[in-house]
């Protein structure tokens, strides 16, 4: 369940979708599982709290422009955990 975040799909056909997630101080995606593989585009430098497996937290601190890429099957919560709304795209490989 996502709370105090807005979602924008700019692309979503057979073979990808793209998505800008925008999270307000505090907010969360909630758990969830990603089905695909995919790559985060951070919009701006921050820093989000990650919940994985176990309830064990980790902190990614992100650069403008600088991408990472995970599997499907990742399983987490991501909490915006800094003072300003935070920003990134999210590329899905179907």
């Amino acid at each position: 369940m996502r709370k105090g975040t807005t979602d924008r799909t700019i692309i979503d056909n057979d073979r990808t979708r793209v998505v800008e997630h925008s999270f307000a101080p505090g907010a969360t995606t909630g758990w969830h599982r990603h089905e695909f593989d995919y790559v985060v585009v951070p919009l701006m430098d921050g820093r989000l709290k990650v919940v994985g497996a176990g309830g064990v937290e980790s902190f990614a601190d992100l650069k403008a422009g600088e991408p990472y890429f995970r599997p499907a099957g990742t399983e987490h919560e991501v909490i915006n955990d800094g003072p300003g709304e935070y920003s990134f795209i999210e590329v899905e490989l179907k």
